[in-house]
């Protein structure tokens, strides 16, 4: 059975908004007392969340708090855009819903000091929890940068 949304965004709700690695680590706990069925879902719920959020109207969005040569805006790394996509998830669903309808609501997640980096890791560190093993793991949406190519409909070959 997969996870729903709802005990998805309950899960997220527990990082009061931040993916600190405090945070993150108390999450991959309370998931890795879950079933492994539980574990995958929560991947699979993350995973289809950063991809939805995986759109060129955000990625084009410059780092708000750096500037370029001559004061240029400085683009996000793709790297960065992960990360700026990973702190719009813990930030909790009402964020997540929210950007989607105006846009400049992703421009905070931007910033240098916005980082949810973290929460890349939960998954994989409940599933150790769970199970004692790594994970090698694979789910069905990618959630690397420029993967989704309907956000990114230049991009497509």
């Amino acid at each position: 059975m997969r996870m729903t949304w709802a005990e998805f965004w309950a899960l997220i709700a527990t990082l009061n908004g931040e993916a600190t690695q405090e945070n993150c680590q108390r999450l991959a706990e309370e998931l890795g007392r879950r079933s492994v069925p539980d574990i995958i879902g929560f991947a699979e719920r993350h995973a289809e969340a950063l991809y939805r959020l995986d759109q060129e109207k955000f990625g084009s969005l410059p780092v708000v708090d750096l500037t370029a040569r001559h004061g240029r805006p400085f683009p996000q790394s793709g790297d960065g855009f992960l990360y700026a996509r990973c702190a719009v998830v813990a930030a909790g669903q009402a964020v997540w819903e929210s950007v989607f309808f105006d846009i400049d609501k992703f421009r905070p997640y931007t910033s240098t000091e916005c980082d949810g980096e973290w929460l890349l890791y939960v998954p994989d560190k409940a599933y150790e929890l769970a199970t004692g093993e790594e994970w090698d793991r694979s789910t069905q949406y990618c959630f690397e940068s420029f993967s989704n190519r309907d956000g990114w409909p230049h991009l497509r070959d």
